[in-house]
């Protein structure tokens, strides 16, 4: 967690997600880039049919020298001896992200949610959904900055079957946040495997992989989403730890993605790795 990246539009939640990356890079001596995405929406003259008309440079400019002065004054509001450097990039909103990412050798994103319901959760969602599924490094979800010293205990949704790349990313959370891991395990009316030696398996599973400090949970559940959210809510989890398979198109829209759920209606901080970015 040493390069930090923060999209930022100012918001309220935008803004609870930069002042966690301080935090988080004042551990870890790191850096924090704050970006700002222009997103110009593309006009047509009536008069001239499909014509595009793109918006003029001045503008441009002045949306850019607002997005400074925003950025200035939070920088103000939040003192701090980290490193920041702002950057302001014309695009869409995600895949300027994606592409800064991998310009700026980025390792961790740090982005607010104020999260989504209805027709908007399912057809529209929000940037931070977005980017929590296709991001190719870690992505944490905030909606309110937690302390750093204050997350001890993390959920970390699980199976037999989930990689071992995941297990060590989330381990090293664990360690960095001196933290308990809370493994949980989910069985539904689509994926039902109950076993008595469940219990077993997991603690066989836990120790394959070196975790230390773990609890084992089962839990029944009509679907995985709301079993996380319950159980986090039941052991008053500080944080959730999970992966998303990045689902695009009609499986994403009729299936859509646990992590994005979660990520919708949970306060807590939600930390994601993309499986498939």
């Amino acid at each position: 967690m040493k390069s930090l990246l923060v999209p930022c539009d100012f918001s309220p939640e935008s803004r609870e997600a930069y002042q966690f990356a301080l935090q988080l890079a004042a551990r870890t001596q790191g850096l924090v880039h704050v970006l700002k995405a222009v997103d110009l929406p593309v006009m047509y003259e009536s008069a001239l049919g499909a014509a595009p008309f793109y918006f003029d440079p001045t503008l441009i400019k002045e949306l850019k020298d607002d997005a400074k002065a925003q950025f200035e004054k939070m920088k103000a509001e939040f003192p701090t001896e980290v490193k920041t450097e702002f950057f302001v990039q014309e695009g869409p909103v995600t895949p300027t992200i994606r592409q800064f990412i991998k310009e700026h050798s980025i390792d961790l994103v740090v982005m607010g949610t104020r999260g989504a319901t209805g027709l908007e959760e399912y057809l529209i969602g929000s940037n931070t959904e977005k980017v929590v599924r296709f991001s190719p490094v870690p992505v944490f979800a905030i909606r309110r900055a937690p302390k750093l010293d204050s997350i001890k205990n993390i959920v970390f949704p699980t199976t037999f079957e989930t990689s071992d790349q995941l297990v060590r990313e989330v381990r090293g959370l664990q360690e960095f946040f001196q933290a308990k891991l809370h493994l949980l395990m989910i069985n539904t009316p689509y994926n039902m495997e109950r076993r008595a030696d469940e219990p077993d398996r997991l603690k066989a599973f836990a120790e394959k992989h070196g975790l230390s400090n773990f609890t084992i949970n089962t839990r029944d559940e009509f679907r995985e989403s709301s079993a996380i959210m319950n159980f986090a809510v039941e052991i008053n989890a500080d944080m959730i730890a999970m992966g998303t398979h990045g689902r695009r198109g009609l499986s994403h829209l009729f299936s859509g993605s646990i992590a994005e759920k979660v990520v919708n209606h949970t306060d807590c901080p939600i930390w994601t790795l993309s499986l498939h970015a």
